[in-house]
C-alpha cells in the first residue's frame, strides 16, 4: 500500500528540535511514497498582527526565520529523501503576506517575493505548493484548518466537524492536538463513516511564549496513512516528551533510560 506520512505545526524556529530530527530520520529511513506538511511550518511572530507598533515589528525577521526553516528542515528533509513533498499554507505562514497586503497593498499586488512559497524557495528544494482540500488519499482531504470557523476543545472534533461539513474525511493541523475522531451516518446496519484526523504538532511548547506559562490542550505527534486503491487507513503517531515515538512496533528517535532501567539507547529500538 502507498504510506504517506503527514506533519503539521513545526513553527520554525519555535520547534522541537529533538522531535523534529527524529521524524526527518524516520522519514528517511521509512521512505513513505508522500510527504505532506500541512501548514504553519513557520511561526513567523513578526510582523504580525501581533507585533505592530512594536519593536519587533521593525526587526526584519521574516528573511532570518525563512533561512533558518530551510537549513532546519528542507535541506535535512532532502538529505535523507527524494520522494515527493508538498506543503499546506497555515495561518502563520501567510502572515508575511497578508502583513504586506494590510500595510502596503500596492507593493503586495505587484512583489511576489513574500509570498510563502519564494520565502521557501520551493522550487530548489522540489517541494509542490498544496492548496486546501488537498486529496490525500481517496475519500480524504487534507486542509491547515484555518480556512473555516470552528474550534472544539476536544482532540479530534474539530476535524470531525470540518468533515462533516465537507462530506469527506479531513486530516488537518492548527489544533496542535492529536486524535482520529470518527462519525457515522446511516441506518439499518447501512453506514457511512466518515473520520476527522488532527495530526498534532512539532513544537517547542516551552518557547511558545503566548501560553505564559498556562495550560494547553495540546499533543505532540504526527500522522501517517495506509493508502490503498479505494481507501486509507489513518494512524496518529504520539511523540514522546524524549522525542522518540514507536511505527510499527519499531521506536525510533532518543530513548532516556528510566529509574527502573526501560531501555536506552539512539536510534530505533
Amino acid at each position: 500500500m502507498k504510506r504517506v506520512v503527514v506533519i503539521s505545526d513545526v513553527q520554525a524556529p519555535f520547534e522541537d528540535k529533538r522531535a523534529l530530527k527524529n521524524v526527518i530520520s524516520f522519514v528517511g529511513e521509512y521512505q513513505p511514497d508522500e510527504v505532506i506538511q500541512i501548514g504553519d511550518l513557520v511561526d513567523y511572530p513578526a510582523p504580525s498582527r501581533w507585533s505592530a507598533g512594536t519593536r519587533a515589528e521593525f526587526e526584519g525577521n521574516v528573511i532570518r526565520d525563512s533561512e533558518y526553516t530551510k537549513r532546519n528542515f528542507l535541506e535535512p528533509l532532502r538529505a535523507v529523501y527524494d520522494g515527493p513533498v508538498g506543503i499546506l499554507e497555515g495561518n502563520h505562514d501567510e502572515r508575511p503576506q497578508k502583513y504586506l497586503a494590510s500595510r502596503a497593498p500596492a507593493l503586495a499586488a505587484e512583489d511576489s517575493f513574500y509570498r510563502f512559497e519564494n520565502l521557501l524557495d520551493f522550487a530548489a528544494y522540489d517541494v509542490t505548493k498544496l492548496q486546501p482540500y488537498y486529496e490525500v488519499a481517496p475519500g480524504w482531504v487534507a486542509i491547515h484548518g484555518h480556512e473555516s470557523p470552528g474550534l472544539n476543545q476536544v482532540a479530534g472534533r474539530t476535524a470531525a466537524g470540518k468533515a462533516r461539513k465537507a462530506g469527506v474525511s479531513v486530516v488537518m493541523g492548527h489544533t496542535h492536538r492529536l486524535a482520529i475522531s470518527p462519525e457515522s451516518t446511516g441506518y439499518g446496519g447501512k453506514l457511512k463513516t466518515i473520520y476527522g484526523f488532527e495530526v498534532g504538532h512539532l513544537m517547542d511548547v516551552k518557547k511558545a511564549g503566548y501560553l505564559k506559562g498556562g495550560p494547553a490542550n495540546w499533543q505532540k505527534g504526527f500522522g501517517l496513512f495506509y493508502v490503498g486503491k479505494y481507501g486509507a487507513t489513518p494512524h496518529a503517531i504520539p511523540v514522546e516528551d524524549d522525542g522518540s515515538f514507536v511505527v510499527e512496533g519499531q521506536r525510533y528517535g532518543e530513548v532516556k533510560r528510566g529509574p527502573r532501567g526501560q531501555f536506552a539507547g539512539k536510534g530505533a529500538e
